[in-house]
């Protein structure tokens, strides 16, 4: 039994279809690909299922997984008055935004750009960019808090939808295993959904689809916290040993392990961020293609 309170609930409020922020309003790719045939069936739709978690699965959660890591690591050290100096007389660190007198909003760019440097085609982009602002306009009255209030200000054109997920989350209680588990469980429910209304397939079999991706969907929000480890996390005795005596989560060790072992200082805080363009990268042309394609189809149900 657990000792502290955790985002499970609020895991389940951010996957669930019925938050209102408009996800069920797109197809993740289905809608184009049941109009080409690619999709007529639950066979090809498990393929296609199990691609996308392979690929902009893994991404959006590795994505939701450092936003909700920074996230919360900004709520639990906030930046003073932009272009002062910290506490101990250091100069601000505008390429992080995570030490004492950074500007808050540039590490919020910065991580966006990762995103729109890993969404190739202009019409995924742009699905993103208003699923990400419907979700933060949502977020923002369920959990307020000055993070969100920041990443709105930081991207007013719209946060990719990871970015705004993990944000969301780390307001909401979860940590960066959540954010990741919640975006690698959307990548493929949307699609799955969409299905089932396009072709009228058994909801009970697309089901059963999901309930096989299990593991999968367990393997892909692991990986996303694990290459989050591996790039952000500066070796040194402190940290290792916080991630070997931290909280787990089915024997991964979580963000909250590296939190609690990195130092508070200048060091800790020029590290954060600085292995975000490793990050997964994974391309799915065919994706890529259906986005394109289903923007320039003048009959169509989803908005993407």
């Amino acid at each position: 039994m657990r000792d502290k309170p955790t985002g499970d609930a609020a895991l389940l409020l951010l996957a669930d279809s019925r938050l209102p922020a408009g996800g069920h309003a797109h197809s993740g790719g289905a809608e184009e690909a049941v109009r080409l045939g690619t999709i007529t069936g639950p066979e090809d739709l498990a393929r296609f299922l199990r691609g996308r978690l392979a690929t902009a699965g893994l991404v959006t959660a590795a994505l939701a997984a450092a936003a909700c890591e920074l996230a919360t690591a900004t709520a639990d050290h906030p930046a003073g008055p932009y272009g002062q100096a910290d506490g101990d007389g250091n100069p601000p660190d505008a390429g992080t935004g995570a030490g004492t007198g950074a500007d808050p909003a540039h590490p919020w760019r910065r991580l966006d750009a990762e995103a729109d440097a890993r969404t190739a085609s202009p019409a995924q982009r742009e699905a993103s960019r208003v699923q990400g602002r419907l979700l933060l306009r949502t977020a923002r009255r369920i959990w307020p808090s000055t993070v969100l209030d920041t990443l709105a200000r930081a991207v007013p054109e719209g946060a990719h939808h990871p970015i705004a997920l993990g944000a969301a989350a780390a307001s909401a209680g979860c940590d960066p295993y959540q954010a990741a588990m919640a975006a690698a469980y959307i990548s493929v429910t949307g699609p799955a959904t969409a299905a089932v209304r396009l072709l009228g397939l058994d909801p009970v079999t697309v089901h059963r689809l999901l309930a096989d991706l299990a593991p999968a969907l367990n393997d892909a929000a692991h990986a996303a916290c694990a290459s989050l480890i591996d790039d952000v996390v500066p070796n040194g005795p402190a940290q290792n040993g916080a991630i070997q005596n931290g909280a787990t989560h089915d024997g991964i060790a979580q963000n909250s392990a590296i939190q609690n072992g990195a130092p508070a200082n200048g060091a800790a805080a020029k590290a954060r961020g600085s292995g975000w363009p490793a990050l997964p990268g994974h391309t799915a042309p065919a994706l890529d293609l259906l986005a394109e394609g289903h923007l320039n189809n003048p009959m169509k149900l989803f908005v993407s």
